[in-house]
């Protein structure tokens, strides 16, 4: 098998077959497998080679890079943290010594916002530019996207890769692609005349945005069920499109099916945790472009299927800044899962619901905000958004508050009592959430509209931890 891999760019399935690359998509398991080692043989050998940084990264490994013989030596290698990137980054800047091709061979040039620290560099080279379209295009297929079908990215077009990776994916396979963006001050709302207009079959965006674009068109007096015409909606960047009630509630409100995807940016092409338009729920693992392994969050060791750990990932088709064995903090769960669409990859059933360090620990007991929205979600009277407050009471005692926003109709006729016209209702609501969370939480009510909408990721745990 040549390394790094070349694709016909001519190449597009004809428009009824169920996958992209059936042999590859359905073969057994342990034959991926053989597929897998020969791409992580490749990519290590050459990353060995040619970056300064892995060579001093590997040292010490119990494991010969040049010459990894199974995928449990493989799993010896250390894994690489965002941490360790942008101090390399800092000591090598721009990209540190994870480019392994000149610097005049770099085609794009991408990274992270830096909200949490140094922004994060990404140097890609044509080649792979042109692996991670056929790489999208694959996935997208798998979510039902056809040649001839309309794709509107409501997403951010800056450094932010997921946009421009949905975009080059659905133009690969032929779709007629509308970058829309999103962020500016009106924007939503010109969204929805121009979804109106165009009927695009596709949305790419955020669950957040697409709840928000729903709620603005009621607003403007348009029926996002009956006046659009999506069929499907991918989204990425936080774990709503895996959350039951809140895909209940974009399905509801679109008459649309919703299609969960995404990783990280650094491990673009990010779409590899994908599903497909059978999966109910969850993402399928595309092990053949993005090797993933779970792992034990506090031994790194591998957690066997049907075990909940933290996905780490390698790229096995980057020539210009592999990162190889990248943790990436979040928690999942896999499963080999009997899809209907007869992919045999392994399966995170529930999608990505937390982060290791997200996760909240309140007297003992772990708590998600991804459980914490599927409850509120599922809840006639909630109005639309929430804010998760933690503060540590009595020096050593996590305590969490849901701030939650309360429909307006509901609260306009608690009338003059306001806030506490509705005290049954929070004691429901806290009742609700703890037996859904095993521990007590503190709920206030907030009228519909208190927070803010957003179109791209929604913070919403607030930590005013000491």
């Amino acid at each position: 098998m040549p390394w790094p891999p070349r694709y016909d760019p001519a190449y597009v399935p004809p428009r009824e077959a169920e996958h992209w690359d059936r042999r590859l998509e359905t073969m057994a398991p342990a034959d991926r497998d053989t597929v897998v080692l020969e791409k992580i043989q490749g990519q290590v050998r050459y990353a060995w080679e040619h970056s300064g940084f892995y060579r001093e990264f590997w040292q010490d490994a119990p494991v010969d890079p040049a010459n990894i013989r199974s995928l449990d030596e493989f799993a010896q290698l250390p894994i690489l943290t965002k941490e360790e990137v942008r101090r390399e980054q800092e000591e090598h800047p721009p990209y540190g010594r994870f480019l392994c091709v000149p610097p005049e061979q770099v085609y794009r040039i991408h990274g992270t916002s830096g909200t949490t620290g140094r922004p994060t560099v990404f140097g890609i080279s044509r080649g792979d530019w042109e692996r991670i379209g056929e790489a999208h295009a694959r996935i997208l297929w798998a979510a039902g996207i056809r040649p001839g079908d309309t794709v509107m990215v409501a997403a951010v077009f800056s450094l932010y890769v997921g946009s421009w990776g949905a975009l080059v994916g659905a133009e690969r396979l032929g779709a007629a692609c509308f970058p829309f963006g999103a962020g500016a001050p009106g924007q939503t709302e010109r969204a929805v005349e121009w979804a109106q207009m165009v009927k695009p079959a596709a949305l790419y965006a955020t669950p957040s945005y697409a709840l928000y674009l729903a709620e603005t068109a009621r607003e403007m007096g348009v029926d996002p069920r009956a006046d659009f015409a999506f069929r499907l909606m991918f989204f990425s960047g936080e774990p709503g499109a895996s959350v039951p009630a809140t895909r209940q509630a974009i399905e509801d409100a679109f008459g649309c099916y919703v299609v969960d995807q995404g990783s990280m940016a650094e491990m673009t092409p990010w779409m590899t945790n994908g599903g497909c338009r059978h999966l109910e729920r969850g993402m399928h693992l595309w092990q053949d472009i993005v090797y993933t392994q779970l792992v034990d969050p506090d031994t790194h060791e591998p957690v066997p299927m049907g075990g909940e750990g933290v996905p780490v990932y390698t790229h096995l088709e980057r020539e210009s800044q592999p990162m190889i064995r990248y943790w990436s903090g979040d928690i999942a769960r896999w499963e080999m899962v009997d899809c209907p669409c007869g992919r045999t990859y392994p399966t995170l059933p529930l999608g990505i619901y937390g982060r290791a360090d997200d996760m909240l620990i309140i007297r003992g007991q772990n708590v998600f905000p991804s459980r914490i929205e599927d409850v509120l979600r599922g809840l006639d009277e909630f109005g639309g958004e929430f804010r998760l407050v933690v503060e540590r009471e009595r020096g050593y005692l996590d305590r969490l508050t849901v701030q939650t926003e309360v429909d307006s109709a509901v609260w306009a006729a608690a009338g003059e009592g306001g806030p506490r016209g509705l005290d049954a209702l929070r004691s429901q609501w806290a009742d609700t959430l703890r037996r859904a969370l095993g521990v007590g939480v503190s709920v206030e009510l907030k009228p519909e509209g208190e927070f803010e909408r957003t179109q791209f990721k929604a913070r919403r745990v607030i930590d005013l931890r000491q």
